[in-house]
């Protein structure tokens, strides 16, 4: 299990403490399903990479279920080759950018790829569910989008819902991505905060000589962690989240707690950020 601090406790960490705390690596292990439990909302945070042979997803011991998705539901997007989520039976084919949303009750997932040589890369994220909701699946062409930000202020950048009110439904996950254009590298921008929920950012896309500086803490206490392509960031309710790039990138945000309005947030005037 993986325990986040406070917000009195982060003001005084260490750099290594900050990455212990805030940053999860190494989900994206080629031949394996990588979870990682995290006690922010209790979400689950994992990387599966099936290269020959397909890999099915099992409860880790932390759960004391049978099946991952007895009390739960998953997002799944793929940010690599194509590939096939198989829900009891059912497959998904997802291309890039795909995203599958697996009902709570779903007892058999399986991961595979269309090519071992340029494997999928599913990401997974799975927050506990009270009510059951169909599985289903979206396309990166379909999916619901919008571009915002400006190329002046370097954030422009187009964002894509998945699962929300609007979109594909669930009893508490919010998911989606957001792609920075070229010579963009803002995000999140002013920043804000989330009362009723806790955030999760996957970065992607980004080439092996980049990194992004993922902004994190009170918006008078701010910290940052160096990112790199696969990780994934959490953000707690009382912390900001936002990130500048040495080049321009993608990332997945998901959130699970109180409220799934979109626009639940308490927006912070760069002016008093410290």
């Amino acid at each position: 299990m993986h325990y986040l601090p406070d917000a009195v406790r982060t003001r005084t960490m260490t750099t290594d403490e900050l990455r212990a705390s805030f940053l999860v690596e190494g989900l994206f292990q080629p031949g394996a399903v990588t979870l990682r439990v995290i006690d922010l909302d209790r979400v689950v945070l994992g990387g599966a990479v099936p290269t020959t042979t397909p890999l099915r997803l099992e409860a880790p011991p932390e759960l004391l279920t049978d099946t991952f998705c007895a009390r739960r539901e998953l997002g799944v997007l793929n940010i690599g080759g194509p590939g096939v989520v198989t829900v009891d039976g059912v497959p998904y084919p997802l291309g890039t950018r795909d995203l599958v949303y697996v009902g709570r009750g779903s007892r058999d997932v399986l991961f595979a790829s269309d090519d071992a040589a340029q494997p999928a890369r599913f990401y997974l994220v799975s927050y506990p569910a009270h009510a059951d909701h169909p599985t289903a699946s979206v396309s990166a062409a379909a999916v619901q989008s919008g571009e915002i930000g400006t190329a002046a202020n370097a954030n422009r950048r187009r964002i894509a819902r998945y699962v929300h009110a609007d979109g594909i439904r669930s009893a508490q996950l919010v998911m989606g991505m957001t792609a920075l254009e070229p010579g963009s590298v803002w995000n999140t921008m002013p920043p804000h905060t989330h009362a009723r929920r806790t955030e999760v950012y996957l970065y992607f896309d980004l080439p092996s000589d980049a990194v992004v500086f993922h902004q994190l803490g009170e918006p008078t206490e701010t910290r940052h962690l160096i990112v790199r392509d696969g990780d994934v960031a959490l953000s707690p309710g009382w912390s900001i989240h936002a990130g500048c790039g040495t080049t321009n990138y993608a990332f997945c945000w998901a959130m699970g707690g109180e409220n799934q309005d979109y626009a639940d947030m308490q927006a912070v005037v760069p002016a008093t950020l410290r």
